[in-house]
């Protein structure tokens, strides 16, 4: 298996693994939108004999009062069911960290499984003293620092990219 950021011809590829790992196309649209209109976008693939099996995708977060703090979000992330359970999330979630921080990301947010993220040093985030615009349990809204301390004495509600809400 191979983790690569994505390249223009594989935006088909793309699209097939969102729709097939989720129950609606919201999650393939978001992928398009966000392409277009945030910047800076960490998008990899998991490439698996050359058809793409996985794909992440990183993109800026604002908290108000603080434009000076890079942050992104991770979503959405997907995985061919098939291939499910085979450390290909990890993979693309390990190496979409790793280039967040090459691009001069401070820290990373996710809205995810509460037992799933905290593998990779995410924690809730009212330990940040950090919410979430949208109404959703305190668990599974989590952070990791990929600076260390660039969160001391910031609070506030991370906002997503308006793609996010459809607008």
């Amino acid at each position: 298996m191979l983790i690569r950021a994505e390249e223009e011809e594989d935006r088909a590829g793309v699209r097939a693994v969102n729709r097939a790992a989720f129950d609606t196309e919201s999650e393939a649209d978001l992928v398009d939108v966000l392409r277009q209109r945030a910047r800076p976008v960490v998008s990899l693939v998991a490439e698996e004999d050359g058809a793409i099996v996985g794909h992440i995708m990183f993109s800026p977060v604002s908290l108000p009062g603080y434009p000076e703090l890079k942050i992104m979000g991770l979503a959405p992330m997907a995985v061919l069911p098939k291939f499910q359970r085979k450390g290909i999330g990890s993979a693309l979630v390990r190496a979409g960290l790793e280039e967040c921080l090459l691009v001069g990301c401070g820290a990373v947010v996710v809205l995810g499984h509460s037992g799933y993220y905290p593998r990779f040093g995410f924690s809730p985030s009212a330990r940040f003293s950090i919410g979430c615009e949208y109404d959703v349990p305190e668990d599974v809204f989590m952070v990791l620092e990929l600076q260390p301390g660039c969160l001391r004495g910031v609070s506030g509600k991370i906002r997503y990219h308006p793609a996010f809400s459809g607008a």
